[in-house]
């Protein structure tokens, strides 16, 4: 973002740190602010991977399995133009259906799906506190640039990557980028070399402030941010086939190659026999598309959408359909953070007080720090 060397910024001291990033203690200028944001443009992530409706929604149509489908109706509809009356364009007009139902179920678990996903953007907060020529105030998330002063209290959400100049008693929630569910105590204070994450004078965008309050003094913003790199992995990560899409894809290829073959085979025989060559076509297209599997499509999608309906209520995301049969041969998983896979929220259920036991029988959430209070003070505080 700016011509600095980030790991290094920490180890300045506050007056040293405005200085290499050419700001102050009062913030920037309206004007000096307008330039960066042309400089450096606006704090947003960028969706290059943001899903499409119209490509999702076209995407149900073009996997191979549906084209298979797609060639079927084409063949029914051909046959019943060389030769009305046989029932060919009704067949036609079935199988378009299954198309069209299919793709429509499918889309929209997907789309579900992917706009819970969405919401994870949510982490960022919409407009954030400022200085600017030494008075706060409040600007869209967009508009805040390298050098702005941040002025940060208990509650909010970091808007972008900063360095802190002052702090009280600030503990900070960075398990949305490291996974640890343990808040962190932040410090002005300049110190020594340490892992990015783990420094104490920085805060990160997304990260929620859950105690005390401070200042900080932005270098980073947008895409440049922590929270924009792992949205930039995320959106550029290559997709693979599943399991289920290459043994759909093997059936389907198989399926059509003796279809055509026997449409073929049939073909001849009719000519063969003396039947005439549009008698002996139409014979061979109803052979393929009587070998079409069309009942495999919407039968796969509904097992699958069945099995995401149950993970749902279990609280587990399903963005793609075909991700239900991979993750159902998982059979071990692998991890270490407990913050991660849990919801990094504690819940009183039993407490014990005055030599008697009490269970709380309605979800009580309190603040880890708040119980730890009132037992170092010795005294009661009320939940």
């Amino acid at each position: 973002m700016l011509e600095l060397d980030e790991p290094q910024l920490h180890q300045l001291t506050v007056a040293e740190t405005f200085k290499r990033l050419k700001a102050g203690e009062g913030g920037l200028s309206p004007e000096e602010a307008q330039h960066r944001l042309s400089r450096y443009g606006p704090n947003v992530l960028e969706e290059s991977g943001h899903y499409s409706l119209i490509r999702g929604f076209l995407s149900q149509f073009t996997h191979f399995l549906a084209i298979l489908l797609w060639i079927a109706v084409a063949l029914a509809f051909t046959a019943e133009f060389m030769k009305p009356g046989e029932g060919m364009a009704t067949l036609g007009w079935a199988i378009l259906g299954v198309i069209v139902i299919n793709a429509v179920f499918a889309f929209f678990q997907e789309y579900k799906a992917e706009r819970a996903v969405h919401a994870l953007h949510r982490l960022l907060p919409a407009r954030a506190w400022v200085l600017r020529n030494n008075q706060p105030h409040d600007v869209p998330r967009s508009d805040i640039v390298p050098g702005d002063v941040l002025l940060i209290e208990e509650g909010e959400q970091i808007p972008a990557d900063a360095r802190l100049i002052e702090t009280a008693d600030m503990l900070v929630d960075l398990s949305s980028l490291t996974g640890e569910s343990q808040p962190k105590r932040r410090t002005a204070d300049p110190v020594a070399d340490g892992h990015l994450l783990d420094i104490p004078n920085l805060v990160f965008a997304g990260t929620p402030v859950l105690s005390g309050r401070g200042r900080a003094v932005v270098f980073a913003t947008g895409m440049q941010t922590e929270f924009g790199k792992i949205a930039r992995l995320s959106t550029s990560m290559e997709t693979s086939l599943s399991p289920l899409q290459k043994e759909i894809a093997k059936v389907t290829h198989v399926v059509a190659m003796l279809s055509v073959a026997m449409g073929g085979v049939f073909f001849v025989i009719g000519l063969s026999m003396g039947l005439g060559f549009w008698i002996s076509a139409i014979f061979g297209i109803g052979i393929i598309v009587a070998n079409v599997p069309e009942g495999l499509l919407p039968t796969v999608t509904l097992a699958l959408a069945l099995g995401s309906q149950r993970m749902a209520k279990r609280h587990a995301l399903i963005k793609q359909l075909t991700s239900v049969e991979t993750l159902g041969c998982t059979t071990v998983i692998c991890t270490d953070k407990t913050g991660t896979l849990t919801e990094n929220r504690m819940r009183v259920v039993r407490f014990y007080m005055d030599h008697l036991e009490i269970e709380v029988r309605e979800r009580c959430l309190v603040i880890a720090g708040r119980v730890t209070s009132a037992i170092e003070a010795e005294e009661y505080a009320p939940l």
